[in-house]
Protein backbone atom coordinates (compact mmCIF):
# COMPACT_ATOMS: atom_id res chain seq x y z
CA UNK A 1 0.00 0.00 0.00
CA UNK A 2 1.08 3.30 -0.69
CA UNK A 3 -0.54 6.08 0.99
CA UNK A 4 -0.20 9.38 -1.13
CA UNK A 5 2.25 12.17 -0.06
CA UNK A 6 1.96 14.70 -2.91
CA UNK A 7 -1.25 16.64 -2.52
CA UNK A 8 -3.05 20.10 -2.60
CA UNK A 9 -4.25 20.63 0.91
CA UNK A 10 -3.09 22.83 3.85
CA UNK A 11 -3.97 19.57 6.28
CA UNK A 12 -2.66 16.12 6.23
CA UNK A 13 -5.08 14.38 5.03
CA UNK A 14 -4.42 10.85 7.21
CA UNK A 15 -4.81 13.17 10.22
CA UNK A 16 -1.68 11.82 11.54
CA UNK A 17 -3.72 8.17 12.30
CA UNK A 18 -1.61 5.27 11.86
CA UNK A 19 -2.78 1.63 10.86
CA UNK A 20 -3.08 0.61 13.86
CA UNK A 21 -4.88 3.11 15.60
CA UNK A 22 -7.38 3.70 12.80
CA UNK A 23 -8.25 0.09 13.55
CA UNK A 24 -8.80 1.29 17.36
CA UNK A 25 -11.33 3.55 17.11
CA UNK A 26 -14.40 3.07 18.47
CA UNK A 27 -18.19 4.57 17.11
CA UNK A 28 -19.72 6.86 20.14
CA UNK A 29 -22.27 5.56 22.17
CA UNK A 30 -25.79 6.03 21.25
CA UNK A 31 -27.85 8.99 22.97
CA UNK A 32 -30.57 7.32 25.18
CA UNK A 33 -33.07 7.61 22.45
CA UNK A 34 -31.05 6.56 19.19
CA UNK A 35 -33.13 3.66 18.68
CA UNK A 36 -36.77 4.93 20.08
CA UNK A 37 -36.25 7.72 17.31
CA UNK A 38 -34.97 6.05 14.16
CA UNK A 39 -37.87 3.20 14.90
CA UNK A 40 -40.49 5.24 15.06
CA UNK A 41 -39.39 6.56 11.81
CA UNK A 42 -39.09 2.88 10.24
CA UNK A 43 -43.20 2.16 10.93
CA UNK A 44 -44.24 5.55 10.04
CA UNK A 45 -42.36 4.93 6.59
CA UNK A 46 -43.14 1.49 6.04
CA UNK A 47 -46.82 2.75 5.99
CA UNK A 48 -46.37 4.81 2.94
CA UNK A 49 -47.15 3.87 -0.82
CA UNK A 50 -44.09 4.92 -3.09
CA UNK A 51 -46.60 4.78 -6.14
CA UNK A 52 -43.85 4.03 -8.03
CA UNK A 53 -44.18 5.43 -11.74
CA UNK A 54 -41.79 3.77 -14.63
CA UNK A 55 -41.39 5.71 -18.33
CA UNK A 56 -38.89 4.67 -21.10
CA UNK A 57 -35.32 6.05 -20.31
CA UNK A 58 -33.36 8.61 -22.57
CA UNK A 59 -30.64 6.39 -21.42
CA UNK A 60 -30.31 3.34 -23.20
CA UNK A 61 -27.16 -0.24 -22.69
CA UNK A 62 -27.23 -3.73 -24.79
CA UNK A 63 -27.30 -5.28 -21.37
CA UNK A 64 -29.60 -3.28 -19.57
CA UNK A 65 -32.93 -2.51 -20.00
CA UNK A 66 -33.11 1.17 -18.65
CA UNK A 67 -36.44 2.94 -17.20
CA UNK A 68 -36.63 6.06 -15.41
CA UNK A 69 -38.44 6.08 -12.10
CA UNK A 70 -40.42 8.75 -10.00
CA UNK A 71 -41.97 6.82 -6.68
CA UNK A 72 -43.48 8.79 -3.64
CA UNK A 73 -41.76 9.08 0.10
CA UNK A 74 -42.14 11.01 3.31
CA UNK A 75 -43.55 14.14 2.91
CA UNK A 76 -45.06 13.48 -0.54
CA UNK A 77 -41.36 13.92 -1.91
CA UNK A 78 -41.14 12.88 -5.10
CA UNK A 79 -37.53 10.94 -5.69
CA UNK A 80 -36.33 10.58 -9.35
CA UNK A 81 -33.83 7.85 -10.33
CA UNK A 82 -33.50 4.54 -12.72
CA UNK A 83 -34.59 0.92 -13.18
CA UNK A 84 -32.09 -1.25 -14.28
CA UNK A 85 -33.43 -4.35 -15.38
CA UNK A 86 -31.13 -7.35 -16.80
CA UNK A 87 -32.10 -8.02 -20.23
CA UNK A 88 -31.32 -11.76 -20.49
CA UNK A 89 -31.92 -14.17 -17.54
CA UNK A 90 -34.40 -13.67 -14.23
CA UNK A 91 -34.53 -11.13 -11.81
CA UNK A 92 -33.74 -12.85 -8.94
CA UNK A 93 -32.57 -10.22 -6.13
CA UNK A 94 -32.63 -6.79 -5.80
CA UNK A 95 -30.34 -3.91 -5.17
CA UNK A 96 -30.45 0.07 -4.37
CA UNK A 97 -27.55 1.79 -5.06
CA UNK A 98 -26.73 5.48 -3.05
CA UNK A 99 -24.72 8.23 -4.51
CA UNK A 100 -22.13 10.21 -3.22
CA UNK A 101 -22.69 14.19 -2.13
CA UNK A 102 -22.41 15.05 -5.83
CA UNK A 103 -25.26 13.34 -7.02
CA UNK A 104 -25.67 11.55 -9.92
CA UNK A 105 -26.46 12.11 -13.58
CA UNK A 106 -27.02 8.67 -14.69
CA UNK A 107 -27.19 5.08 -13.70
CA UNK A 108 -23.68 2.72 -13.44
CA UNK A 109 -24.00 0.90 -15.96
CA UNK A 110 -20.68 -1.33 -14.94
CA UNK A 111 -22.12 -2.32 -11.69
CA UNK A 112 -21.07 -6.19 -11.30
CA UNK A 113 -24.05 -7.86 -10.37
CA UNK A 114 -26.52 -10.34 -12.31
CA UNK A 115 -30.12 -11.64 -12.27
CA UNK A 116 -30.52 -8.32 -10.58
CA UNK A 117 -33.06 -5.20 -10.57
CA UNK A 118 -30.97 -2.06 -9.96
CA UNK A 119 -32.57 0.88 -8.72
CA UNK A 120 -30.84 4.13 -8.31
CA UNK A 121 -32.74 6.49 -6.69
CA UNK A 122 -31.18 10.27 -6.06
CA UNK A 123 -32.34 11.55 -2.69
CA UNK A 124 -34.38 14.12 -1.95
CA UNK A 125 -32.90 17.53 -3.00
CA UNK A 126 -30.30 15.86 -4.93
CA UNK A 127 -30.09 15.68 -8.96
CA UNK A 128 -33.42 13.87 -10.17
CA UNK A 129 -34.72 14.77 -6.59
CA UNK A 130 -34.07 18.43 -6.58
CA UNK A 131 -36.68 20.33 -5.06
CA UNK A 132 -36.86 23.92 -3.46
CA UNK A 133 -36.14 25.36 -1.06
CA UNK A 134 -33.29 22.55 -0.54
CA UNK A 135 -30.40 23.62 -1.99
CA UNK A 136 -28.22 20.35 -4.12
CA UNK A 137 -25.02 22.25 -3.30
CA UNK A 138 -23.85 19.79 -0.23
CA UNK A 139 -22.52 22.64 1.66
CA UNK A 140 -25.87 23.92 2.08
CA UNK A 141 -27.98 20.68 1.98
CA UNK A 142 -25.99 18.90 4.70
CA UNK A 143 -27.63 22.39 6.81
CA UNK A 144 -30.99 21.86 5.50
CA UNK A 145 -33.58 21.85 8.73
CA UNK A 146 -30.05 20.81 11.10
CA UNK A 147 -31.71 22.89 13.91
CA UNK A 148 -35.09 20.62 13.69
CA UNK A 149 -34.10 16.62 14.40
CA UNK A 150 -37.19 15.89 12.87
CA UNK A 151 -36.97 17.29 9.98
CA UNK A 152 -32.93 17.26 9.48
CA UNK A 153 -32.70 16.14 5.35
CA UNK A 154 -30.22 13.58 6.52
CA UNK A 155 -33.18 11.23 8.17
CA UNK A 156 -35.48 12.42 4.90
CA UNK A 157 -32.92 11.00 2.88
CA UNK A 158 -32.58 7.79 4.92
CA UNK A 159 -36.30 7.73 4.76
CA UNK A 160 -36.03 7.69 0.79
CA UNK A 161 -33.97 4.83 0.86
CA UNK A 162 -36.51 2.39 2.92
CA UNK A 163 -39.26 3.79 0.59
CA UNK A 164 -36.47 3.01 -2.49
CA UNK A 165 -36.61 -0.68 -1.16
CA UNK A 166 -40.48 -1.01 -0.86
CA UNK A 167 -40.50 0.33 -4.35
CA UNK A 168 -38.58 -2.67 -5.31
CA UNK A 169 -40.73 -4.82 -3.42
CA UNK A 170 -43.99 -3.65 -5.15
CA UNK A 171 -42.32 -4.06 -8.81
CA UNK A 172 -41.17 -7.61 -7.74
CA UNK A 173 -42.68 -9.27 -4.61
CA UNK A 174 -40.29 -12.06 -5.08
CA UNK A 175 -37.43 -9.94 -4.08
CA UNK A 176 -38.40 -9.50 -0.60
CA UNK A 177 -35.69 -10.84 1.72
CA UNK A 178 -33.55 -10.74 -1.57
CA UNK A 179 -32.30 -6.83 -1.52
CA UNK A 180 -28.62 -5.61 -1.06
CA UNK A 181 -27.79 -1.67 -0.52
CA UNK A 182 -24.62 -0.30 -1.92
CA UNK A 183 -23.54 3.15 -1.34
CA UNK A 184 -20.31 5.32 -1.47
CA UNK A 185 -19.44 8.62 0.79
CA UNK A 186 -22.88 10.13 1.24
CA UNK A 187 -24.86 7.23 0.15
CA UNK A 188 -22.03 5.44 2.31
CA UNK A 189 -23.50 7.48 5.63
CA UNK A 190 -27.18 6.99 4.94
CA UNK A 191 -26.78 3.73 4.13
CA UNK A 192 -25.54 3.09 7.79
CA UNK A 193 -28.06 4.89 9.05
CA UNK A 194 -31.02 3.03 6.80
CA UNK A 195 -29.62 -0.65 7.29
CA UNK A 196 -29.36 -0.51 10.99
CA UNK A 197 -33.59 -0.48 11.40
CA UNK A 198 -34.69 -2.01 8.12
CA UNK A 199 -34.77 -5.83 8.00
CA UNK A 200 -35.90 -5.83 4.38
CA UNK A 201 -32.35 -5.51 3.22
CA UNK A 202 -30.15 -8.81 3.75
CA UNK A 203 -26.68 -7.54 3.05
CA UNK A 204 -24.54 -3.65 2.59
CA UNK A 205 -21.65 -2.36 0.91
CA UNK A 206 -20.33 0.75 2.10
CA UNK A 207 -17.51 3.21 0.82
CA UNK A 208 -15.74 5.71 2.37
CA UNK A 209 -18.64 6.41 4.14
CA UNK A 210 -19.22 9.78 5.81
CA UNK A 211 -21.63 11.53 8.80
CA UNK A 212 -19.31 8.67 11.33
CA UNK A 213 -18.43 9.26 14.34
CA UNK A 214 -19.33 12.91 14.72
CA UNK A 215 -17.41 14.00 18.05
CA UNK A 216 -14.56 13.40 15.68
CA UNK A 217 -16.20 14.89 12.30
CA UNK A 218 -16.88 18.07 13.87
CA UNK A 219 -12.97 18.68 14.88
CA UNK A 220 -11.24 17.59 11.49
CA UNK A 221 -10.52 19.68 8.80
CA UNK A 222 -11.81 18.40 5.34
CA UNK A 223 -12.84 19.85 2.08
CA UNK A 224 -15.95 17.94 2.21
CA UNK A 225 -20.06 18.70 3.94
CA UNK A 226 -18.76 18.61 6.92
CA UNK A 227 -16.57 21.68 6.57
CA UNK A 228 -19.98 23.66 6.51
CA UNK A 229 -21.34 21.47 10.02
CA UNK A 230 -18.39 23.01 11.35
CA UNK A 231 -18.60 26.45 10.65
CA UNK A 232 -22.45 26.32 11.58
CA UNK A 233 -21.18 24.52 15.13
CA UNK A 234 -19.23 27.83 15.83
CA UNK A 235 -22.50 30.05 16.38
CA UNK A 236 -25.04 26.67 16.88
CA UNK A 237 -23.19 24.73 19.99
CA UNK A 238 -25.61 22.64 20.69
CA UNK A 239 -25.57 21.15 16.93
CA UNK A 240 -24.11 17.86 18.38
CA UNK A 241 -27.06 16.98 20.22
CA UNK A 242 -29.12 16.73 16.72
CA UNK A 243 -26.20 14.92 15.11
CA UNK A 244 -25.72 12.29 17.69
CA UNK A 245 -28.67 10.70 16.23
CA UNK A 246 -27.79 10.67 12.61
CA UNK A 247 -24.00 9.18 13.34
CA UNK A 248 -23.52 5.82 10.72
CA UNK A 249 -20.71 5.00 13.04
CA UNK A 250 -23.63 4.41 15.98
CA UNK A 251 -26.04 3.29 13.77
CA UNK A 252 -23.40 0.02 12.36
CA UNK A 253 -23.37 -1.16 15.40
CA UNK A 254 -26.86 -2.20 15.42
CA UNK A 255 -26.36 -3.78 11.67
CA UNK A 256 -26.55 -7.61 11.69
CA UNK A 257 -26.59 -8.55 7.94
CA UNK A 258 -23.25 -9.02 6.21
CA UNK A 259 -21.41 -6.23 5.26
CA UNK A 260 -18.87 -5.17 2.81
CA UNK A 261 -17.04 -1.76 3.98
CA UNK A 262 -14.25 -0.25 1.82
CA UNK A 263 -12.45 2.42 3.69
CA UNK A 264 -9.69 4.81 2.94
CA UNK A 265 -6.13 6.03 5.07
CA UNK A 266 -6.02 9.25 3.06
CA UNK A 267 -9.43 11.45 2.43
CA UNK A 268 -9.88 15.16 2.47
CA UNK A 269 -13.07 14.94 1.81
CA UNK A 270 -14.46 12.56 4.66
CA UNK A 271 -11.80 12.00 7.50
CA UNK A 272 -10.10 8.15 7.76
CA UNK A 273 -10.65 8.06 11.56
CA UNK A 274 -14.62 8.67 10.66
CA UNK A 275 -14.56 5.65 7.90
CA UNK A 276 -12.84 3.75 9.99
CA UNK A 277 -14.83 3.60 13.09
CA UNK A 278 -18.23 2.48 10.76
CA UNK A 279 -16.10 -0.30 9.64
CA UNK A 280 -15.03 -1.29 13.13
CA UNK A 281 -18.57 -1.29 14.55
CA UNK A 282 -18.44 -4.95 13.82
CA UNK A 283 -16.12 -7.59 14.41
CA UNK A 284 -14.15 -8.75 11.36
CA UNK A 285 -15.60 -12.01 9.85
CA UNK A 286 -17.15 -13.82 7.17
CA UNK A 287 -20.59 -11.60 7.56
CA UNK A 288 -18.35 -8.27 7.99
CA UNK A 289 -15.65 -7.64 5.58
CA UNK A 290 -13.17 -4.41 5.50
CA UNK A 291 -11.30 -3.18 2.66
CA UNK A 292 -8.62 -1.13 2.60
CA UNK A 293 -7.66 1.32 0.13
CA UNK A 294 -4.81 4.07 -0.33
CA UNK A 295 -7.07 7.21 -0.63
CA UNK A 296 -10.43 8.47 -1.10
CA UNK A 297 -12.06 11.58 -3.09
CA UNK A 298 -8.93 11.65 -4.72
CA UNK A 299 -6.65 10.13 -7.35
CA UNK A 300 -3.57 7.94 -6.58
CA UNK A 301 -1.34 5.61 -8.07
CA UNK A 302 -2.50 2.12 -8.35
CA UNK A 303 -5.77 2.86 -7.84
CA UNK A 304 -7.27 1.01 -11.18
CA UNK A 305 -5.74 -1.95 -9.46
CA UNK A 306 -7.31 -1.20 -6.03
CA UNK A 307 -10.72 -0.70 -6.94
CA UNK A 308 -10.52 -4.01 -9.78
CA UNK A 309 -9.58 -5.65 -6.07
CA UNK A 310 -12.91 -4.01 -5.02
CA UNK A 311 -14.84 -4.65 -7.73
CA UNK A 312 -14.58 -8.34 -7.86
CA UNK A 313 -15.37 -8.76 -3.82
CA UNK A 314 -18.20 -7.09 -4.94
CA UNK A 315 -19.57 -9.08 -7.65
CA UNK A 316 -19.06 -12.12 -5.42
CA UNK A 317 -20.32 -9.92 -2.18
CA UNK A 318 -23.64 -9.48 -3.95
CA UNK A 319 -23.53 -13.05 -6.47
CA UNK A 320 -26.71 -14.29 -6.84
CA UNK A 321 -27.50 -17.43 -5.07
Amino acid sequence: MSIPTDHPYDFDPTYGFEFDALRALKPPEAPPHFDDFWRTRYLAALGHDPQPRLSESASSHPGWQVQDIVYTSTDEFQIGGWLLVPRSGNVRRGLVVGHGYGGRDQPDFNIPVEDTAVLFPCFRGLSRSRRPPISDDPAWHVLHDIDKPERYILGGCVEDLWLAVSVLIKLYPVLEGRIGYSGISFGGGIGALAMAFEPRIDRGHLVVPTFSNMPVWLTLPTIGSGHSVQNYQKTHRDVLETLALFDAATAATRINIPLLVAVARFDPAVAPPCQFSVANARPTSNHHQVVILDAGHFDYPGSEEQHALLLEKVRRFFRTP
